[in-house]
């Protein structure tokens, strides 16, 4: 039986409208005058972290702790920002699965496991109503590969339910095939959706054990017991 449910957010939860990835230009821009590379990078699946690394050695700029809180605090502070002035949405079947999941009479803890830094994902999050449920996870100020996250988000979930959850009992649900490869980092069940960063051939390719257009079309029972 499962008893903890990792999401992913970007693609899988929902969609921004594209405030993140503008985000990141404005951060980029207005604290280190960096204003092209952003439209050259893959965001689907990546950690924050990496994707600001990456962007710093590109420019030439030392990657130093300093630089990552430059970054991050005018990051969030733009994020907010388009947040609320792109258009954005749930993906189909999110609020709807995690309202059926709460409810259950014994429901499995909800977590997350995304490469968004933790005040990212809540910023995120609390936009759409979608932060409430969320009692743990794994972020992108955790570490910079996705598969540390998972494993912090495990070991998160295990010392907040006081005891070692295997990975049979771990669902993560996510839409890249990156997000499959850290569910198997852990030995997790993946459920892979495709809402976001792939196609369901895609996702197909990487051998899910689900794999579905949306979440319309898989009930919470069928990958919960």
């Amino acid at each position: 039986m499962v008893r903890l449910v990792l999401f992913d957010i970007d693609g899988t939860l929902l969609h921004t409208g594209g405030a993140g990835v503008r985000a990141f230009g404005r951060a980029f821009a207005s604290e280190f005058g960096l204003h092209h590379g952003t439209e050259w990078m893959r965001f689907a699946g990546r950690t924050d972290s990496g994707l600001v690394r990456e962007f710093l050695t590109l420019h030439g700029v030392d990657a130093t702790p300093e630089n990552f809180r430059r970054f991050f605090e005018s990051y969030v502070f733009w994020l907010d920002h388009h947040l609320h002035e792109l258009p954005g949405s749930p993906c189909r079947g999110a609020r709807e699965w995690l309202v059926e999941i709460t409810t259950l009479p014994e429901p499995p803890l909800l977590g997350l496991l995304t490469g968004n830094i933790r005040l990212g994902a809540q910023i995120k999050l609390r936009h759409y109503n979608l932060w409430e449920p969320f009692a743990t996870g794994g972020f992108g100020d955790d570490h910079e590969d996705r598969n540390e996250i998972a494993r912090v988000a495990k070991a998160r979930a295990s010392r907040r339910l006081r005891r070692e959850l295997r990975g049979e009992e771990i669902l993560v649900i996510g839409d890249t095939p990156l997000d499959i490869a850290c569910g198997r980092a852990i030995g997790a069940r993946c459920l892979a959706v495709a809402t976001g960063g792939a196609t369901l051939v895609e996702l197909q390719a990487h051998h899910p054990d689900w794999a579905v257009q949306d979440l319309t079309h898989l009930p919470v029972a069928d990958v919960l017991r």
